[in-house]
């Protein structure tokens, strides 16, 4: 698809974000950190959480596209740096202020937001995927919330979304648990929008967004802003979510879950 021009340099901004724009003003925005699976490191997290700002601004775009390079989606924080954030304050203290953006900004911003979820999809990375408008996913990929295999609180963005997604009894089950779900089961509980086989994901995720940016701008964006007041409700239970999970990193399940992943063994949470 030929590229066009935007007056934003989203590539030298964001750090292991890569964007093409292409006609009709759907910006494809691409996690790209392959030898990682797209985890998220300090830098990537952080514009994850300004570049909706920019989005937003910007006049030559319409719709967004979110997926992954290579195989995976974003296969959550990279362990490193979750390993700095256990029991540093600070380190903490901007954690949490850039997960309510992402969240937040999301919500705010007002050009569509699509995600093809093309693989492994944990952390802020599954926050992107399903904070999306539009969520679409690969019937082989799977996600899980994953904040308990670490040994702290869940939420963060499940707490806004999944119980009006799935409703409160599968929410729970699936975060408390954090057992992996697949695309299909994503699709039947309503979690994401639209399961497909993988061949077909990136092709469905053009047709829609094309759809959308050759459609009514202001109709679709008044009508995201008035489903996201749905959204804006449960603000008080999200903000008390990334609390309580930034206070999990704080004790010590959150340093043996980090430890236990770095040495790929079972935790032994006290």
């Amino acid at each position: 698809m030929p590229s066009t021009a935007s007056p934003f340099d989203y590539g030298s901004r964001y750090p292991g974000l890569r964007f093409e724009l292409q006609e009709h003003g759907v910006l494809w925005m691409t996690i790209n950190r392959p030898d990682k699976m797209n985890a998220t490191d300090a830098a990537l997290h952080r514009g994850l959480s300004k570049v909706w700002s920019d989005i937003d601004e910007d006049p030559m775009v319409r719709v967004v596209v979110v997926t992954g390079a290579g195989e995976s989606f974003s296969a959550g924080g990279d362990l490193d740096w979750i390993a700095g954030m256990a029991g540093d304050y600070q380190t903490i203290r901007g954690v949490l202020k850039e997960a309510g953006e992402i969240v937040y900004r999301m919500m705010q911003c007002e050009k569509i937001i699509i995600s093809a979820i093309n693989g492994v999809a944990v952390g802020a990375g599954l926050a992107v995927a399903l904070m999306a408008d539009i969520s679409l996913m690969a019937n082989e990929a799977k996600f899980t919330d994953g904040h308990l295999r670490l040994g702290v609180a869940a939420g963060d963005h499940a707490a806004i979304c999944w119980p009006l997604l799935c409703g409160m009894a599968k929410a729970k089950y699936y975060l408390i648990t954090s057992d992996f779900i697949d695309g299909e089961t994503a699709d039947r509980i309503g979690l994401v929008s639209k399961a497909v086989p993988h061949s077909e994901l990136l092709s469905e995720a053009h047709r829609i967004a094309v759809k959308i940016a050759t459609g009514p701008q202001d109709a679709a964006r008044f009508t995201k802003r008035s489903l996201n007041l749905w959204l804006t409700q449960a603000a008080p239970a999200f903000d008390a979510s990334l609390a309580l999970e930034m206070l999990s990193f704080l004790g010590p399940d959150a340093a043996e879950g980090v430890t236990a992943l770095q040495e790929k063994r079972r935790p032994e949470f006290q």
